[in-house]
């Protein structure tokens, strides 16, 4: 049995354990310690393949396991990962691990919430380690599926227009997706043979410039929805507004990574000549998306609104890097997933703590918050600054990995679109001091909130496991940098063998 089944199997026996627990409390133990054995094979699988690396291993794929599932199309249940899937693995770990800690106060339906979930982190977990199309296809909406009941029954405010709409737009995006594996599928075999949904053999057969003209749309616009992709990104904010605090952290932070991971492992890999021909259109939407989210964030007065349309521009920049199709570029926008997973995360677990003491979200109605909740202050800093890009975190590694890579083209186009994409840079700084000067500083405005308390020992827990993610990455990012550049080295040879088919 591989090893990557446990990343499966753990969830499943959490949620089992769950449904037998008796009491609030010990489903809520059942949860943290399924999520802490899941955070903990994350750091072994992480061990194991630097160690495989360093050992001289240098096999495309690592852990593979392949069993037939359904012989008459040729579907397998088909796993493995590379430096890259690793990677996300490291990152949904943490963010699970951070979410279930800062749910603690959850009281409605708490057997039902954690179910809910833990089986959302268990798709996540599943695609990132899927090799078959239809696999990873299937985790993907085992992922998705759960947001609808998170949002709509945990949710506040509009919550059940923000469910319905999310899942729509999702429901849309999942569409085009399967239109696209299919393209990938009955285009498998361009010579003969048998048709397979296998990634890796279909990444070794080139497939028609037609074809691939048809479909990489398709798959680059289906995940692309999921990734905030300009002008599908209108369920984000929403979404992100109305869901509680973990869900918010979950789909900032790794669901939507789903769509960025997407783009770069099925679209742009597979079919890399219509992505060389249509990079440009794709180019301008993301440059568009990139700075919309950013001037969009300055102009909110709620902390989750803000939060979500600086997500919209931190994802449009992972999108916008997996353009670029060179390998730094590409390697920075790894990096920027796991970077703003880790930094929108803290940032939504500590804007469900401040509302939880404050019961607003409107930075007008706060103030001074620093003197009556310094421990959660300070972390609000630290995830301003890494959102900002300031060197010794990780938002400053994959921002410079990015503009670096990008600015490498020598034509105008893509070097003017850097430019503009990089000028979000100064507009996040804007939003983000804007923020913390006026909710932390000067005076109290409210005078009932002389009297909240600080971060309680669960919600330190989860805090401070992600200001540590932030600040491990920042401070030595070589080892995350190195093991993803071994995932890239197929996908970029793909690439540059499909360059000169269009010159």
């Amino acid at each position: 049995m591989s090893f990557l089944l446990l990343f499966i199997v753990i969830p499943v026996l959490t949620v089992i354990g769950i449904f037998f627990s008796k009491t609030h409390m010990q489903v809520k133990w059942t949860a943290v310690i399924g999520m802490s054995i899941q955070l903990i094979l994350a750091g072994v699988l992480i061990y194991l393949f630097l160690a495989a690396r360093a050992a001289g291993n240098t096999a495309e794929i690592l852990f593979s396991q392949d069993m037939v599932w359904y012989k008459n199309l040729n579907i397998h249940f088909f796993i493995g990962v590379d430096g890259v899937s690793v990677a996300m693995i490291g990152l949904t770990a943490i963010v699970i691990f951070a979410g279930i800690f800062a749910s603690w106060d959850v009281t409605d339906l708490p057997r039902e919430f954690f179910t809910s979930l833990i089986l959302l982190a268990a798709g996540v977990f599943g695609f990132f380690i899927s090799l078959d199309l239809f696999t990873l296809f299937t985790f993907y909406e085992i992922a998705v599926i759960p947001m609808y009941l998170l949002i709509g029954i945990w949710g506040s405010g509009p919550r059940h227009y923000s469910a319905m709409k999310l899942t729509l737009m999702l429901m849309g995006g999942s569409a085009l997706i399967m239109l696209g594996l299919l393209g990938l599928y009955f285009n498998s075999a361009p010579g003969g043979g048998a048709l397979t949904f296998n990634l890796i053999e279909i990444s070794k057969v080139s497939i028609p410039m037609p074809a691939q003209r048809f479909f990489f749309p398709f798959l680059f616009i289906g995940f692309g929805v999921l990734g905030a992709l300009f002008p599908f990104h209108t369920w984000s904010p929403d979404g992100h507004a109305s869901a509680p605090t973990a869900v918010s952290m979950l789909h900032a932070g790794v669901l939507m990574k789903l769509g960025g991971y997407g783009c770069y492992r099925v679209a742009v890999f597979l079919l890399p000549g219509a992505a060389h021909e249509m990079a440009w259109i794709f180019l301008i939407l993301t440059t568009i998306g990139v700075i919309y989210g950013a001037f969009g964030a300055i102009w909110q007065k709620d902390l989750k609104y803000i939060n979500a349309y600086s997500s919209v521009s931190h994802c449009a920049l992972v999108l916008f890097a997996v353009l670029m199709m060179n390998e730094t570029a590409m390697n920075g926008a790894i990096l920027q997933m796991i970077s703003h997973g880790i930094m929108t995360a803290l940032f939504f677990a500590l804007i469900g703590m401040i509302y939880g003491r404050t019961h607003t979200r409107l930075i007008n109605e706060m103030g001074g918050l620093m003197k009556v909740m310094p421990f959660l202050a300070v972390a609000y800093v630290i995830g301003g600054l890494a959102s900002l890009g300031l060197p010794g975190f990780s938002g400053f590694v994959a921002e410079m990995t990015i503009f670096v890579g990008s600015f490498q083209h020598n034509d105008v186009f893509h070097r003017v679109c850097t430019i503009i994409a990089a000028s979000s840079i100064v507009v996040t700084a804007v939003y983000i001091l804007r923020v913390v000067g006026i909710l932390l500083m000067g005076k109290i405005k409210n005078p009932e909130f002389n009297h909240i308390t600080d971060a309680k020992w669960f919600d330190r827990m989860s805090v401070v496991t992600l200001i540590v993610g932030i600040t491990a990455i920042g401070m030595a990012p070589l080892w995350l940098s190195d093991m993803i550049n071994n995932g890239l080295v197929p996908v970029m040879q793909r690439i540059m063998l499909a360059g000169p088919i269009l010159h």
